[in-house]
């Protein structure tokens, strides 16, 4: 009896140091590697505008007469819509033409006093030609002996006489003639201000530069609008509500990413729950700056066939970068895990190309040409060529030796430019075209380095370095490393059981 209670105590007691003693082993929560889409964005925020919108303004001052159109009124092209009093821009017209009449009138006088002046010229011309047979004549007579040489001189002076009256009657006929031309002249600059006078009256009269809709009117009647030093905007007409577009404003840290063409889709807080959709189809490379924030402006169309999309409203963008379909990728969260105690390693250059030889380097490869192969549907020739040219262009991209940071990511930029020239040629034009548009989505997505964790045989972390692609905020593409579909990696703590001090109850019984 003795002997088995010492047996029981000796038994509990190697119990009670073997369980209280020792720490519960620590617990992890673990992820898979698995395959599945994956898509990248880029989110922002815009403002919906038409894609037209007119500024129709006034040319002219004056006071607001009437107004024919308000708030919402569809217009068509040429339709009147506002009137500016008339009245003063009608009497500068008549006076226009008042100017005119007495312009053509100096110019007839004009011409007359040049026929006047013609006729004085030919009467001088006549007498210096009688003037010119006198002198002949007496100069025969003076060689026969029957007049003196006195009458001969005098015949000669008359004849220099009628020339210098011609020459004086022609220089008058020359400054008719400029009066004339003076005078027409004076006629087409009043043609000009009476054409002038009745543009400004026409318009008084404002007319819609296209069809659209009315969205803001500025003026009432009776106002007065002052165009001496820029033209008023009174109404502000879009041209057609049916086909809006977004500008998004794209911090500067993204805007590499935006291409034309890619998808976007917008949400306005009006319609909750409701996706609108569109297509970027303009990157402004306009610079705005405000508060030291730099953005640029993507144009998204935003078709509107229901007018549901009212022009100012605020959207939130989310634009489609890259999308992958089924390719391995790994949970950020066992990206952003760390055991106590570890150092965060740290990351690869964004974009840099691994060393040739290494594992990272070899699986970015194989993922490409595998993906390359089911998108293109590359045939076995093809895919060979392929290879050929991946692994000629890592070997050269491992021999550079520049040692200049700059100058060794452009050569490494050349090389990939030509690797691209080269695939290209191995293609057909489809699988060109398709190449292409892949090409364009991979725009702006740079590979990175990564650390995940995995538990080891003992159930104790070990670090395994990957290579990452882009990323939807869950989960990030995984392109290489020693992972694998279906391997399981640690996405957190799970709380280890609190160890029990050897002064505690012991947790056993009987």
């Amino acid at each position: 009896m003795i002997a088995g209670a010492a047996l029981a105590l000796g038994i509990a007691g190697a119990a009670y140091w073997y369980y209280a003693g020792k720490p519960a082993p620590q617990g992890f929560r673990l992820g898979k590697i698995e395959r599945g889409n994956l898509v990248a964005a880029v989110s922002a925020t815009g403002t919906l505008n038409p894609v037209v919108s007119v500024q129709v303004g006034s040319q002219v001052s004056g006071q607001i007469k009437e107004i024919f159109v308000d708030y919402n009124s569809v217009v068509k092209q040429g339709d009147v819509i506002a009137r500016i009093d008339p009245e003063s821009f009608a009497l500068r017209v008549n006076q226009a033409m008042g100017d005119l009449e007495a312009g053509r009138a100096t110019a007839m006088t004009q011409r007359a006093n040049v026929a006047a002046l013609q006729a004085e010229v030919s009467r001088a011309e006549v007498a210096l030609a009688e003037a010119e047979r006198d002198y002949k004549r007496n100069q025969m007579l003076v060689e026969k002996g029957f007049v003196s040489q006195s009458a001969l001189e005098k015949t000669q002076s008359a004849v220099a006489i009628a020339r210098e009256q011609v020459k004086t009657a022609q220089a008058q006929r020359a400054v008719g003639d400029a009066q004339v031309r003076n005078g027409e002249a004076l006629v087409k600059q009043r043609e000009s201000q009476l054409a002038q006078a009745k543009v400004d009256l026409e318009r008084t009269t404002i007319r819609a530069p296209v069809d659209g809709i009315v969205i803001s009117r500025s003026v009432d009647a009776g106002q007065t609008v002052a165009a001496s030093l820029q033209a008023p905007t009174l109404f502000l007409i879009a041209r057609n509500l049916t086909d809006m577009q977004v500008e998004a404003s794209i911090d500067e840290s993204e805007i590499g990413r935006i291409a034309i063409g890619q998808d976007a889709t917008f949400t306005v807080d009006s319609f909750p729950g409701r996706t609108f959709r569109g297509k970027i189809t303009q990157v402004r490379k306009a610079a705005l700056v405000v508060q030291n924030v730099v953005t640029y402006v993507a144009i998204i169309s935003a078709p509107n066939p229901d007018l549901t999309l009212l022009p100012g409203m605020t959207t939130n963008v989310r634009i489609t970068v890259a999308s992958r379909d089924q390719v391995l990728r790994v949970p950020n969260a066992a990206l952003r895990y760390r055991p106590p105690g570890a150092a965060s390693p740290a990351k690869a250059e964004k974009g840099a190309a691994p060393k040739a030889g290494t594992t990272g380097g070899t699986g970015q490869a194989q993922a490409t040409r595998e993906r390359l192969t089911r998108e293109l549907a590359l045939s076995a020739e093809q895919q060979a060529k392929l290879e050929t040219i991946q692994r000629a262009t890592a070997e050269k991209i491992a021999a550079i030796s520049v040692d200049d940071p700059a100058q060794r990511k452009k050569e490494i930029g050349r090389l990939r430019a030509q690797s691209r020239t080269e695939i290209a040629a191995i293609l057909s034009d489809e699988q060109r075209r398709r190449y292409d548009a892949l090409a364009a989505e991979q725009r702006g997505v740079v590979t990175t380095s990564g650390t995940v964790w995995v538990p080891d045989t003992s159930g104790t972390p070990k670090s395994v370095n990957v290579r990452l692609g882009i990323s939807d905020g869950s989960f990030t593409e995984l392109l290489g490393g020693e992972l694998k579909e279906g391997d399981v990696v640690i996405v957190g703590s799970g709380g280890a059981a609190p160890a029990t001090t050897k002064s505690a109850a012991p947790r056993f019984g009987f």
